[in-house]
């Protein structure tokens, strides 16, 4: 069997440059394409040499279309509205796409949506294999404890642009789906001054921004003397990038459709 053909969307980024060597690295999966936004300084530079792999003879390029016409699978960390467009491109193309950027509007996931009806997607707010491990706890959790509050803590680098980070509101998702609620309906985003009794039944969440932290979050269950504390600690970059592959092989021959990291993990790990 050849080697998955996998294109990197902002490959002269941190984590794209993560991504090409996570690729490169993986058993069965090669980097055939990566790009970044026309005019970037580093077009036409070596991918696997701006990654410090050595050079794959891959080129970075401003043209996404040539390189995805060609690939098995796309592998975008990058913007909203860039996922969007590039969504477009994959559902022509009719290959597997994997989107770990976050921010999006409902009009953006309507967009990928449709694009989807085309093509396989993976879309998550974290692509690591701890997250999902942790968000399927926090479903059982919060389905046990029922009259516990939920707080959910998160915390990233100084250069991060949204918030509640994707992780943060994936995770608020798998607490509210395991109470049957709709989080739109119960999440508070932050308190300032005075804002009354916290009411009963919402999830909670507040943001920290600082540094390098790559990404750390808690999940706070809080009850009547006790509480219970369920964690995650990013420390590397590569845990992101080791679940986008997985997600991309994964992908390879299932029906066109959205799905989420809770589908992949589910199958490579066994979670239910």
């Amino acid at each position: 069997m050849s080697d998955i053909r996998i294109v990197v969307a902002g490959a002269a980024g941190r984590m794209g440059r993560t991504l090409v060597r996570i690729i490169s690295e993986t058993k069965g999966c090669v980097v055939s394409g990566a790009f970044e936004a026309k005019g970037h300084p580093l077009i036409g530079q070596d991918a696997g040499t701006l990654a410090g792999i050595g050079a794959l003879g891959v080129a970075v390029t401003g043209d996404p279309l040539p390189v995805i016409a060609k690939a098995e699978a796309l592998v975008d960390f990058t913007t909203p509205k860039v996922s969007v467009e590039l969504a477009g491109l994959v559902a022509q193309a009719q290959i597997v796409d994997v989107i770990g950027s976050t921010g999006f509007s409902a009009d953006d996931d309507a967009k990928i949506a449709a694009a989807a009806r085309h093509a396989v997607i993976v879309k998550s707010g974290n692509m690591s294999r701890g997250v999902n491990v942790l968000a399927a706890l926090v479903k059982q959790a919060a389905k046990s404890l029922p009259g516990f509050d939920i707080e959910i803590v998160e915390m990233h680098h100084n250069k991060k642009v949204d918030a509640p980070s994707g992780t943060a509101l994936l995770l608020g998702k798998a607490a509210a789906d395991g109470r049957g609620i709709a989080l739109e309906d119960h999440a508070v985003r932050g308190r300032d001054g005075v804002t009354g009794a916290r009411v009963a039944g919402t999830i909670g969440f507040a943001a920290l921004r600082g540094g390098t932290v790559v990404g750390d979050h808690q999940v706070i269950l809080a009850g009547e003397g006790e509480r219970l504390v369920l964690s995650h600690i990013a420390e590397d970059r590569s845990i992101f990038a080791q679940g986008a592959v997985q997600a991309c092989l994964w992908g390879q021959g299932k029906k066109e459709g959205l799905y989420s990291m809770t589908e992949v993990m589910t199958d490579v790990l066994g979670l239910s």
